[in-house]
């Protein structure tokens, strides 16, 4: 038992270690080009949360074997690759469980019947992997039974004035502004996520309604099939902003 102890122990903190350096690395790896976003998700991401599992259950097995049959071992690293696994391999669970309980889109608007279009952007999104046409109905209904809240913004400010709070909202957010047309009513804008620095546009549409204005806006993932809810995150945190400074 002092054997299989000690190698299931081993095998089990190594195993948690390569998982804590696949998830380092799929990042990394895509920012410095070294791969694609598919291979960092599907191959290196998912071949670092299977280690890391593994390695869990293996030190979880060898402090089970020490504790039911006093089978002796370095007790220690296998804590230290239970703890490592569980935290690691859990986060990526849990990641990949909210995956599953949204739809898989990636393109989010508060007008499904007529999405706000990309102009300054239509090249970039044209060569991303996500393309720039809406898919509408097809995406429509599963945006709006996972994000029924996702609407129009709309305000007793008159379109100029809106714009002006608009474009001060999306500075504020760190995005990247593209355009910003006022004559146009249009604002384009990239947003880099925190990890992967994977880029989301946006386009902000105001245009005059009865004695105010309305603001659609539509944020949409340049690669991946699910977002994870970050668009329609992004759209209720910048509506929020809004709001706030008194549009």
């Amino acid at each position: 038992m002092d054997r299989l102890a000690t190698i299931s122990g081993a095998v089990g903190f190594w195993l948690s270690l390569l998982g804590v350096v696949g998830i380092i690395l799929s990042p990394l790896g895509f920012r410095f080009g070294l791969w694609d976003a598919g291979f960092a998700l599907r191959k290196v991401l998912s071949g670092a949360t299977v280690s890391g599992v593994i390695g869990f259950v293996l030190c979880l097995f060898a402090i089970a074997i020490a504790k039911f049959t006093g089978a002796r071992f370095d007790l220690s690293r296998a804590l230290v690759g239970l703890v490592i696994g569980g935290i690691f391999a859990g986060y990526v669970l849990l990641q990949l469980k909210t995956v599953k309980s949204l739809p898989m889109i990636h393109d989010i608007t508060t007008d499904t019947a007529n999405p706000p279009t990309f102009v300054a952007l239509a090249d970039a999104r044209k060569a991303a992997p996500n393309g720039i046409e809406y898919k509408g109905a097809e995406i429509a209904s599963q945006q709006k039974q996972a994000y029924p809240d996702i609407a129009p913004h709309v305000s007793a400010l008159p379109p100029a004035q809106l714009f002006a709070k608009a474009e001060g909202a999306a500075r504020a957010a760190g995005w990247e502004i593209v355009a910003a047309d006022a004559q146009a009513g249009r604002i384009e804008a990239m947003a880099t996520t925190l990890l992967y620095a994977f880029k989301d546009d946006i386009v902000i549409r105001i245009a005059s309604k009865d004695n105010g204005s309305q603001l659609d806006m539509r944020s949409m993932s340049r690669v991946g099939v699910s977002d994870v809810g970050v668009n329609a995150k992004r759209i209720r945190e910048f509506f929020v902003a809004l709001k706030a400074s008194g549009a």
